[in-house]
């Protein structure tokens, strides 16, 4: 039986100390008071509660661990963290406290602060299968858990596949691991056709891609996906090995051919404490041409009999006075004559 990891200890850490600095108008505003002896107005140093500061605090070393910004895995101490991001040594403590409870870190007696599980990023700019994108990583394995022809799939399916009603399809669903740990729960559907095939080739050790591009002797062309972030049920949390109510990636993935026919219809269920889903993403740029100028009305198409428009300054010998408005044109004299067959 394993021995049980001892907490450690953790000091308490005094609020600064506050002090008040009369201003104009006979108000107080309070000071914090600072090592070096300056006094700050305390708006300006904690404006918004502890929680909030922790929070992002959190947020940004869960982003530098992701990128594995902290070599051999170990977190600086709590006041070298609180200089680096410019955060009070409370806030820091709160954030480390919420990545230990998202099961990030942990707090080693003797060692401090150290990188519990490491997370591995899958690009959603590229179509790719998990043991292609872990290439690297570890060695991805794969526990078969279904592997069969259904003859009666639900409509849902036949129609994520373009396939009429009743129409037989192939089911297959993984429990993959990435050395040894549990990390996705993998439920393929695929045509009949591709199917049989596919459920011939090596499915504990190569990704459905490959196979289905080797058994088509065709290549995958694109794929729609759309990712929600949802709570293990009992039943994926046992699989997954993580408690239940636990944030899980649920990625629903349909990837069509180069010609467009779906062949793979995939309902993925991804532990969120292990994998990071990242993209790069382009903006598009407006057209750069100039748009032409409107059409003046000396520009349009009319008779040099048309009248002109009301907007028009008025002829010298025929001013109005300041009271009168120019009347509106008749329709005849404002609408142009019919072009000519030579025009």
């Amino acid at each position: 039986m394993c021995d049980a990891e001892e907490p450690v200890p953790e000091e308490p850490v005094p609020e600064e100390p506050v002090s008040e600095e009369p201003v104009p108008g006979g108000t107080v505003r309070p000071l914090a008071a600072r090592p070096s002896g300056r006094r700050i107005p305390v708006e300006w140093v904690s404006s918004r509660p502890r929680a909030e500061r922790a929070r992002q605090v959190a947020d940004v070393l869960r982003q530098r661990i992701t990128a594995g910004l902290f070599p051999g895995g170990l977190l600086p101490d709590e006041r070298t963290l609180g200089a680096q991001l410019g955060a009070s040594r409370n806030a820091v403590r709160e954030a480390l406290g919420l990545l230990r409870e998202e099961g990030l870190i942990s707090r080693r007696r003797g060692v401090g602060t150290v990188i519990e599980t490491p997370k591995y990023g899958h690009g959603l700019d590229r179509l790719a299968g998990l043991a292609e994108t872990l290439t690297g990583h570890g060695t991805v394995t794969n526990e078969i858990r279904a592997a069969e022809l259904i003859t009666a799939p639900p409509a849902a399916i036949t129609e994520r596949l373009e396939l009429p009603a009743g129409t037989a399809v192939v089911c297959v669903e993984r429990l993959r691991r990435l050395n040894g740990r549990p990390l996705s729960l993998d439920t393929s559907y695929l045509p009949a056709d591709v199917g049989r095939a596919v459920l011939a080739g090596d499915l504990a050790g190569r990704d459905v891609f490959a196979l289905i591009e080797e058994t088509t002797g065709r290549l995958l062309g694109r794929a729609e996906v759309a990712v929600h972030a949802v709570t293990a049920d009992p039943d994926t949390a046992g699989l997954l090995g993580i408690p239940v109510g636990a944030a899980v990636f649920a990625i629903e993935r349909l990837t069509r051919l180069a010609d467009g026919r779906p062949v793979d219809a995939e309902s993925l269920r991804i532990r969120a404490d292990r994998m990071t889903l990242h993209a790069t993403l382009h903006r598009d740029r407006p057209s750069l041409t100039p748009a032409p100028p409107p059409l003046s009305p000396r520009s349009s198409p009319s008779s040099p009999r048309s009248s002109p428009s009301p907007r028009s300054s008025p002829s010298p010998r025929s001013s109005p006075s300041p009271r009168s408005s120019p009347s509106p044109p008749s329709p005849r004299s404002s609408a142009s004559p019919p072009l000519s067959s030579a025009d």
